[in-house]
């Protein structure tokens, strides 16, 4: 018998990219979830295995969950949408199936850049960081310096402050942080770490080209330091599973934090072809399955287009 996998926010790059992962395995019988009917990864699956839930915000969306869960059998639910994962996480012994997912306490972590700065800088570089108050604002910090949010993702509120001057006219605020600037490439790191809190692959990605904040274009890179960064971070906040790390290279050409997204990244299909199939690790060791001790990677290059999905207009959930 096959065990039965929920993926919600199909709508995305990330819930596509775990969908198209999953139907490949013969064990495992694949159901899509997003909040949109018009989400193009509800069709990745026939129509008996498509569903809608609310948004991940409000507060309906854990008990639709949970719904499903019990109606359709479901085994493992793996969601692809930051924001749904805290309350998912809260209610992990009530959904009745196994949650692909890091725990409560590694998202808070993630999920709070402050108190990410804070779990990562005995283990790994980190930029110089501060509150937005009075003690932060008189570091001596060298301009410009970047203020972003404590939380919130990709790069919403994130802006470069020039001068002294500037810093200093800012409100305080503690959802605020300033920090130091770094100028070095950005790389994005996916990581998959083992219920031992190992890392079993490390991927590091060079972003090509980027269109809306997703990448369009880009390829894996062999670079042991990004590698070792990225694990140690992770396994400084606990994580198991799947998550992205952003670094930077500093100015001495060695690669700082800038955050971790604890989620499935958009650009997942290119980790999956360099020879690391994250979506389905994850779900093993969700369901605590035996999984590798470790898993290499090519280094290979992708570029993206649009697909078109065609399917008579009464499969489609929302037809407005």
């Amino acid at each position: 018998m096959r065990l039965r996998v929920l993926i919600t926010g199909a709508g995305g790059p990330a819930g596509v990219a775990v969908i198209r992962s999953l139907l490949g395995r013969a064990d495992l019988e694949v159901f899509a979830a997003d909040m949109d009917g018009w989400a193009s990864g509800l069709y990745l699956v026939d129509a008996a295995h498509r569903r809608l839930v609310p948004p991940g915000l409000s507060e309906g969306f854990c008990d639709a969950v949970i719904a499903v869960v019990a109606a359709d059998g479901i085994d493992v639910v793996v969601s692809t949408v930051d924001v749904e994962l805290p309350s998912l996480a809260v209610r992990r012994s009530e959904l009745g199936a196994a949650l692909a997912a890091p725990s409560e306490e590694a998202l808070a972590t993630c999920l709070d850049k402050w108190l990410l700065v804070q779990a990562c800088e005995p283990h790994a570089l980190v930029p110089a960081t501060a509150l937005l108050d009075d003690e932060g604002i008189a570091r001596d910090w060298v301009f410009p310096v970047i203020v972003k949010p404590r939380s919130g993702a990709g790069s919403r509120g994130v802006h470069l402050v020039h001068s002294r001057e500037e810093l200093e006219a800012k409100t305080r605020d503690a959802a605020l942080l300033i920090q130091e600037n770094l100028p070095g490439d950005e790389f994005s790191v996916d990581v998959v770490m083992g219920a031992d809190g190992q890392a079993i692959a490390a991927v590091p990605r060079l972003r090509a080209r980027v269109d809306s904040g997703v990448a369009v274009a880009g390829r894996t890179v062999h670079r042991s330091e990004l590698e070792e960064t990225a694990a140690a971070c992770a396994r400084a906040v606990g994580l198991v599973g799947v998550a992205n790390v952003q670094l930077r290279y500093s100015t001495d050409g060695r690669p700082a934090l800038l955050e971790i997204n604890p989620r499935f990244s958009g650009a997942m299909p290119l980790t999956i072809a360099a020879g690391v199939d994250m979506p389905s690790l994850a779900v093993d060791i969700a369901l605590g399955r035996s999984v590798p001790a470790r898993v290499e990677f090519r280094e290979v290059a992708n570029v993206r287009f649009l697909e078109d999905v065609f399917l008579p207009w009464d499969e489609v959930l929302a037809r407005a």
